[in-house]
């Protein structure tokens, strides 16, 4: 019996020594955290491209979660975890930076990007964006698609475009506000609005709608998007995470979709 409870001992102990031997290798792996980023909306097709380059490369994952600049910033205010933050307008950035949200050190303007109008694919005409043109007749009983001016950097350039040329009171019954720049862009790519204002890397990524002019770049404020680490980031891979992203490896996936490299 004793010879038995001895080779029990054993047997017990020498699965006890593999089970922590399997998962202290294990360890590393677990402890190999995702570098999580918060970007805006209308970043996503050139983001994802990145991504996954930086993945291939340096063996790391880099995870995205898109909305609008202002729904980001509220939630890194409110202590969401993230890693990076990635802005389609400054005055985003500059709140969480107020706030001391941000590593200043490592914040940068990463892109430019143009505001155009788009209407449904096959039901587009050239319009010439110019002081006082008749966009109210356009839309006619319609809605013109943008972001929520409050919260959505597209849907403020757009407003303050429209301001600048004399038009937005003849159309700002007719607006149809939306959560994200891309939403705004599904509701002209489904024909749910005859028109929308979005960026025109956005515009590139749905072949759902065309272009049919652009915004005078002097009727709006310059389309920045700035790029920083969050304070509160211990990813020892979010730096290097950023790196790339401003790196001539990086740039291609930015320009094929209609960015600017601002350096």
């Amino acid at each position: 019996m004793q010879s038995r409870r001895h080779w029990m001992k054993l047997a017990t102990a020498a699965i006890s020594a593999i089970w922590l031997g399997a998962a202290a290798l294990s360890t590393p792996a677990a402890a190999a955290e995702k570098v999580t980023v918060f970007a805006a909306a209308s970043l996503k097709d050139a983001l994802d491209a990145a991504n996954a380059a930086w993945a291939k490369e340096s063996g790391k994952e880099a995870v995205a979660s898109y909305a609008a600049s202002g729904a980001l910033a509220k939630q890194i205010e409110n202590a969401a975890p993230a890693d990076v933050f990635i802005s389609a307008d400054l005055n985003w950035m500059d709140y969480v930076a107020d706030k001391k949200l941000i590593k200043a050190d490592t914040r940068a303007n990463l892109l430019g990007n143009r505001l155009v109008l788009v209407a449904e694919n096959g039901k587009q005409k050239p319009v010439e964006i110019e002081e006082g043109f008749d966009l109210a007749s356009l839309i006619g009983d319609g809605k013109l698609a943008m972001g929520e001016p409050k919260s959505v950097p597209a849907g403020k350039y757009g407003q303050a475009a429209l301001d600048k040329l004399g038009v937005w009171k003849s159309v700002e019954t007719k607006v149809a506000y939306s959560e994200s720049v891309r939403a705004a862009l599904a509701l002209v790519s489904r024909g749910e609005a005859p028109y929308g204002i979005v960026y025109q890397t956005d515009a590139a990524a749905d072949k759902g709608v065309a272009i049919v002019g652009t915004f005078p770049a002097d009727s709006h404020p310059p389309i920045i998007y700035p790029i920083a680490l969050l304070a509160e980031s211990k990813n020892p891979d979010a730096a290097a995470y950023l790196d790339f992203l401003k790196s001539d490896k990086a740039a291609p996936f930015f320009t094929v979709q209609g960015f600017t490299i601002l350096k």
